[in-house]
């Protein structure tokens, strides 16, 4: 199993030196990844009284492509990983490229987690359609693939139209992992069809939706263990119950785990360090 940080978005702030201060930490720690949440815009609630999104236009959010760019060029060993982007409500072929781009910045520590999102005011914003964003998301990583791969392609699908052309660099090994996020039933089914990984939330259910996604995995004859897992804990729970939930994930086929810091009381970047040091003297080296 593989430990990584969620990098605190929300409460970092924009001090350039913090958020090196931050990823340098969790790699001399001994994390193996860090990785970050994306939105693009936030929802200004002055006059949306029933908003139920979970941010809003008050939370920051650094650009994932941006912030691991910079970090690439600090961090030797970290890989940087997009939990998730918000892949439909961009241009395909920009991200293919910026993906690229970044492999190459990491020297291929990069992995690409996507998703649908739920804010339908970033799609708004952005020009894209928020009705069919989970089957447009399918198509999407179809090109970013062939993009990666291939000199110059040919496309032309439901959505994407592609003639004779390609990125200039590609990434090294012409792949970039890219896993999907959520538990919906259709997104369990694009992970057995399409993806090296999935991002579950750990739930009461985590354990059911993961035999489903194995077993659908394995009726589209792929292996379902070349899958990878990871779930993203709080690390402010008790050393026990904090162990205890690793063991349940090393259980159940997670193969990855992300500690998150946010909204659990720190106050500066010392304490988010503080935070990820504890978890890891007290609870990853006890497992």
């Amino acid at each position: 199993m593989k430990f990584g940080v969620v990098f605190p978005q929300t409460e970092i702030g924009t001090n350039p030196d913090d958020i090196a201060a931050f990823a340098i930490a969790a790699e001399e720690i001994g994390y193996n990844h860090i990785l970050t949440y994306d939105h693009v815009l936030g929802a200004d609630t002055t006059n949306r009284p029933d908003w139920s999104g979970v941010y809003t236009s008050d939370d920051m959010f650094h650009e994932p492509f941006v912030l691991f760019s910079y970090l690439a060029a600090i961090c030797k060993r970290v890989e940087f990983v997009t939990g998730i982007l918000i892949l439909p409500q961009r241009q395909t072929a920009l991200v293919a490229k910026q993906a690229a781009c970044l492999d190459i910045f990491s020297q291929g520590r990069l992995r690409l987690g996507v998703g649908i999102g739920w804010n339908a005011v970033e799609y708004e914003a952005l020009g894209e359609n928020f009705r069919n964003r989970g089957r447009r998301s399918a198509e999407q990583i179809e090109v970013l693939r062939r993009l990666w791969a291939e000199p110059t392609i040919t496309y032309e699908g439901q959505w994407h139209k592609i003639t004779e052309a390609g990125l200039n660099p590609l990434p090294e090994k012409r792949i970039i992992p890219i896993w999907l996020g959520g538990v919906a039933p259709q997104v369990i089914d694009r992970v057995a069809r399409l993806g090296d990984g999935w991002f579950p939330f750990y739930n009461p259910e985590i354990e059911t939706q993961i035999q489903q996604m194995q077993a659908q995995a394995q009726a589209y004859d792929r292996d379902p263990n070349a899958i990878g897992i990871e779930c993203v804990l709080r690390a402010n729970q008790s050393t026990k119950d904090a162990i205890d939930r690793i063991k349940h994930c090393r259980d159940i086929g997670v193969t990855h785990i992300s500690v998150v810091t946010m909204s659990q009381g720190c106050v500066s970047v010392r304490d988010q360090i503080d935070s990820i040091s504890r978890y890891m003297n007290e609870i990853i080296q006890a497992t």
